[in-house]
């Protein structure tokens, strides 16, 4: 694959990134598009990199929940083997005539132990069922309060809730050309106020005789807004001190280009301060095309209306 030889000494280099310059040693994009790095470490033990509460705060929805109810049924299934084992005659209050009716039994007792509801038909009278009840009952509720701060955790951890477009685009722009993409905040009564964007780009280069990967901060038209309850598009305008200068659509895959978002906002009903991240890869670039208008006035004249399915619309000039 050929690279590009020259770099302009126009550009400003970052090398403020926090990625390194080896080029032969990256191995896909740098940031996934939904905002997490693409990096796997490795070099010490996986419980040393390993964080279970972590790992529970940001997983989907659906994983979590199924790690949940798999440690419920599963907690109480080594229980009620346990309780079989130590012996079915520690218990009084059981009806049942079979074994596996005796062992469905001792399940659904652990589960009414382990949740402290208790029932009250079958009650442990041995020793060994009693201090394995005890242990059961102790471990449940230790267990709920840890459930308890995951669960919250993850209902009031901050997000940014930002929206990205799918593609960036290098568009006319004034008497030039000039590289866009667009954002919008999507919640409902969320609020992004004093919002700013820095982007870089990452572009590999022959230097030396040597692939070498090069970061530029690209300067913006604008890179602060005050407000953001509409659309923004971020403009870079492409003029001599922009490193995408005089680069066609063969160079950015040549050169692997990749641009770099991240936005830093303060969302009011977090009270806190926000981050999202993305990226655009030479394939997400697409050049000659604008982005269509996503908002309008309402049939009334009162309202605005931002139609946030547009976001990602353009079409080619």
């Amino acid at each position: 694959m050929s690279v590009l030889k020259r770099v302009n000494p126009f550009s400003k280099t970052n090398n403020d990134t926090g990625f390194g310059t080896n080029a032969t040693s990256y191995g896909g994009r740098f940031v996934n598009r939904d905002g997490s790095y693409n990096l796997k470490k490795t070099g010490v033990s996986f419980w040393n990199r390993f964080s279970l509460f972590h790992s529970m705060l940001n997983m989907p929805l659906w994983k979590f929940i199924m790690v949940i109810v798999l440690f419920f049924l599963t907690i109480n299934l080594l229980f009620g083997i346990i309780y079989y084992l130590v012996g079915a005659d520690g218990f009084t209050g059981i009806i049942a005539n079979s074994e596996w009716q005796i062992f469905k039994e001792l399940y659904f007792f652990s589960a009414e132990t382990f949740t402290t509801v208790g029932y009250g038909r079958v009650n442990p009278v041995g020793d060994g069922v009693n201090m394995v009840a005890a242990i059961e009952a102790m471990g449940g509720f230790l267990s709920f309060a840890v459930a308890t701060g995951l669960i919250y955790g993850r209902f009031a951890k901050p997000k940014s809730h930002i929206a990205f477009s799918d593609h960036a685009l290098i568009a006319p722009y004034q008497d030039k050309t000039a590289l866009m993409f667009r954002i919008a905040s999507y919640k409902d009564n969320h609020n992004v106020t004093d919002a700013v964007i820095k982007v870089n780009m990452a572009l590999q280069v022959l230097e030396n005789e040597k692939l070498t990967y090069k970061f530029y901060e690209l300067p913006l038209e604008r890179s602060r807004v005050d407000t953001l309850m509409m659309n923004w598009t971020v403009v870079h305008p492409i003029d001599e001190n922009s490193p995408l200068l005089g680069l066609t659509e063969e160079d950015c895959k040549a050169s692997d280009v990749e641009i770099y978002v991240q936005i830093r906002g303060y969302d009011d009903v977090y009270s806190t301060t926000v981050i999202q991240r993305t990226s655009y890869t030479y394939d997400e670039i697409v050049f000659d095309a604008k982005f269509v208008p996503m908002f309008h006035e309402s049939e009334d004249g009162k309202t605005t209306i931002l139609e946030l399915n547009k976001l990602s619309s353009y079409r080619k000039v």
